[in-house]
């Protein structure tokens, strides 16, 4: 699979047979400007959101005929198993920002979880609805979700193979939140990709786990 960061919490998967999903996809310009990533105009099969927020469920420039994800439960689309399940956007059972999908996918032979906005850790029985995972799409930025000592402590229990972080501040997100280096930091195995796509392949699965820092694309 192809995965494409847009920025944010924004992603393109792309199967090797061609289905195009988007995960969480921003407006352009929310919060008074402090979210300045470009449009996503692409077309997508298949589109996810975590929750209901700017920053989150902006459909309205993607094309395609998708079907759209929002509410938990499991989906079987063009051969994509999807599972959905319920999560907080805080620390507080969701008394602070409400609640939050956490998204299980399978597809190419591998294990994709996008995980959200998540801000709590993870009890066991979330673990085990996740089950083995190769790739995980993580916030690190705190604030609004888990902060990078949170993210590191997530990546201990969940064991994926390649996590690539996300939520975080760039120069185009002017929220209160840490940028990358502070998860990154004293971690071994990091790389910092000057492109905003990478190819992930069962058989070429590190043997190492490894960060995967990614540029924006918009």
């Amino acid at each position: 699979m192809k995965i494409k960061w847009y920025g944010h919490a924004a992603f393109k998967i792309t199967t090797d047979k061609g289905i195009r999903m988007i995960i969480d996809p921003y407006e352009p310009g929310a919060y008074n400007g402090a979210l300045s990533y470009g449009k996503i105009d692409e077309e997508a099969d298949i589109v996810l959101t975590s929750h209901d927020h700017a920053d989150h469920n902006y459909t309205k420039t993607i094309a395609g005929g998708y079907a759209l994800i929002d509410k938990a439960g499991e989906y079987d689309l063009q051969g994509i198993k999807i599972k959905a399940f319920s999560s907080f956007h805080d620390a507080t059972s969701g008394k602070e920002r409400g609640v939050n999908l956490i998204f299980v996918i399978a597809v190419d032979g591998l294990n994709l979880v996008h995980t959200g906005d998540i801000g709590h850790d993870l009890d066991d029985d979330m673990l085990k609805k996740i089950g083995k995972v190769d790739i995980v799409l993580l916030p690190v930025g705190g604030f609004f979700t888990i902060d990078a000592d949170q993210a590191a402590k997530m990546i201990s229990a969940l064991a994926p193979r390649v996590t690539i972080p996300m939520h975080y501040k760039t120069d185009k997100c002017g929220f209160p939140i840490a940028p990358a280096e502070e998860f990154t930091k004293g971690k071994n195995n990091v790389r910092v990709l000057d492109k905003s796509e990478v190819e992930i392949r069962k058989e070429n699965l590190p043997t190492k786990p490894e960060v995967l820092v990614l540029r924006h694309a918009l």
